[in-house]
């Protein structure tokens, strides 16, 4: 959530930096909720007032022996309209609250103005694009030579889903253990497991929610004790399963306040994902590029916000670092405004070269939020005893396992449908220097 005393001291500034997002900031609206907000806040503390006034009044004419019954009458209906002001009051709290939980993170001055993709900026190309002297495979293709079955995955769920068998189930383990010891080992990131269900505060936390709600699974729970009450009184209570694991290692912090020297705080870890990709049918359809279940290792850091900036480019670094690892082709994209996600402040995508789709796609999205997902969460630093302060989030795939696996594979095929298994990996395959296709 972006600080609400920006949009006090000068809206409209606000509404046109979100412009550049492509953000419409309903600027009439907030005025009017604004100014009712202020009046009903001074009526509150007129009321308040006179409350106090009347309390003392009677206080003193009773201990003089006097009549106070007019303004102990007074009193009651003064409790009575302060009673309907505040519950007025905090219902249009609620109302703000829920207005400004849908604007989206205002982009930093080092983001170019941009409306779409087409105007982000490329940074950086790593590595060099394999020249094939035959005729390619995609990774559905040379995968069912290995064990990539997508079809026993629809019959079991549907579609979007995969199942791995044999040497791919091992190269995607492989995969996932390797980036966990280099983030580790070689980037000082702390290994943490977490929970794959969260509740809705977290989702909101973290700023999928009340936004991408459509494109989370939901996990209805019905709460109380179904033994001593009728199910269908039971009030429900949703949680969800993960979209990604920025979600439970971000809410680590959630209403925390950390001394300033525990600063900053690197978190990896390594887990499913599930997106219901809503709105996104027709894309990608074919293959693990888009999958409604998928495996990720995740890179979290809190830092103080004059750090965040450089926080940012050196957790690129450590994705970067698993590609080049990898020997994967690569290249650094800066996102434009009109690009960025909902709650960041700068975003670098890194985008893996895929042979048979003759480009680049996104493998990691590395965003510093700001305090933007601090604010909702209440997680905050302090310098000794001074007042507490907002820390900064960032968060980043180190990678999006599947996708890895899919540049991996393409990149490393041989005409036989052999698959080359970089150095780096193949202690984690036990040696393995190539995986050779299942002959039938």
């Amino acid at each position: 959530m972006i600080d609400p005393q920006l949009l006090r001291k000068d809206v409209n500034s606000v509404a046109a930096q979100l412009a550049k997002r492509k953000f419409f900031l309903d600027v009439t609206k907030y005025t009017s909720l604004e100014s009712e907000r202020k009046t009903l806040q001074a009526r509150s503390e007129e009321l308040q007032a006179k409350r106090n006034q009347l309390a003392k009044s009677i206080g003193m004419k009773k201990s003089k022996g006097d009549d106070a019954n007019a303004e102990m009458a007074e009193s009651v209906q003064c409790n009575e309209l302060l009673s309907l002001a505040s519950q007025n009051l905090e219902a249009l709290q609620k109302e703000i609250a829920d207005f400004m939980m849908g604007i989206p993170n205002l982009p930093h001055e080092t983001v170019p103005d941009g409306k779409d993709e087409q105007d982000n900026v490329e940074i950086k190309r790593w590595g060099d694009i394999p020249n094939f002297l035959f005729q390619i495979k995609d990774h559905v293709d040379l995968g069912a030579l290995h064990g990539l079955d997508f079809t026993s995955a629809t019959k079991i769920t549907g579609s979007r889903f995969v199942v791995l068998k044999g040497a791919i189930a091992k190269l995607h383990r492989a995969l996932a253990q390797y980036m966990l010891d280099l983030h580790t080992t070689q980037h000082g990131y702390e290994e943490i497991n977490v929970p794959l269900i969260v509740n809705a505060q977290s989702m909101r936390g973290t700023g999928q929610l009340p936004k991408f709600e459509e494109d989370l699974f939901k996990v209805p729970r019905k709460l109380g004790d179904s033994s001593t009450a009728q199910e269908a009184d039971l009030e429900l209570e949703n949680f969800y399963l993960i979209p990604t694991a920025e979600v439970p290692v971000t809410n680590l912090a959630r209403d925390h306040i950390f001394q300033a020297q525990e600063l900053p705080i690197q978190y990896v870890a390594h887990t499913p994902c599930f997106r219901s990709e809503a709105g996104s049918y027709g894309r990608d359809v074919r293959g693990m590029i888009r999958q409604h279940q998928f495996e990720k290792v995740e890179l979290v850091q809190f830092v103080k916000p004059q750090d965040s900036l450089a926080a940012l480019e050196k957790l690129t670094e450590h994705a970067q670092a698993v590609l080049e690892g990898l020997k994967i082709p690569y290249r650094k994209i800066l996102l434009c405004t009109g690009d960025m996600g909902f709650g960041s402040m700068k975003t670098y995508d890194l985008e893996a070269w895929i042979p048979s789709q003759n480009t680049y796609r996104e493998i990691s999205s590395c965003s510093s939020m700001g305090d933007f997902q601090a604010r909702r969460m209440q997680a905050r630093f302090k310098e000794g005893q001074g007042k507490p302060e907002l820390i900064h989030t960032l968060n980043g795939s180190g990678l999006a396992i599947g996708r890895c696996l899919v540049a991996l594979i393409e990149n490393n095929q041989q005409e036989d449908g052999s698959i080359r298994i970089p150095s780096n990996l193949q202690p984690y395959m036990g040696g393995i220097t190539l995986l050779m296709p299942h002959m039938n």
